[in-house]
């Protein structure tokens, strides 16, 4: 591929990395410590369901069809 390895649309792990940060910044109260917030993270990260992982590697292909016919440029993921 021509463009970088590094694309956000090939690197799903960026969604998940978000979704955990909006679960851990939704936490009501927030993590004031580096410890409540290693304690919060771990839990949240627990509690993203393992549908939302799968989802985002089976749509691998899909993704990588979508920015071959769009030649790097901008997909909807």
């Amino acid at each position: 591929m021509e463009w970088r390895a590094c694309s956000p649309d090939m690197n799903p792990i960026e969604y998940v990395w978000d979704a955990l940060g909006r679960r851990v910044a939704g936490r009501q109260p927030p993590p004031q410590t580096l410890q409540e917030l290693e304690r919060a993270l771990l839990e949240e990260w627990d509690r993203i369901p393992q549908l939302v992982i799968n989802s985002l590697i089976y749509s691998m292909p899909q993704r990588c069809s979508t920015l071959l016919a769009v030649r790097g440029n901008y997909t909807p993921y």
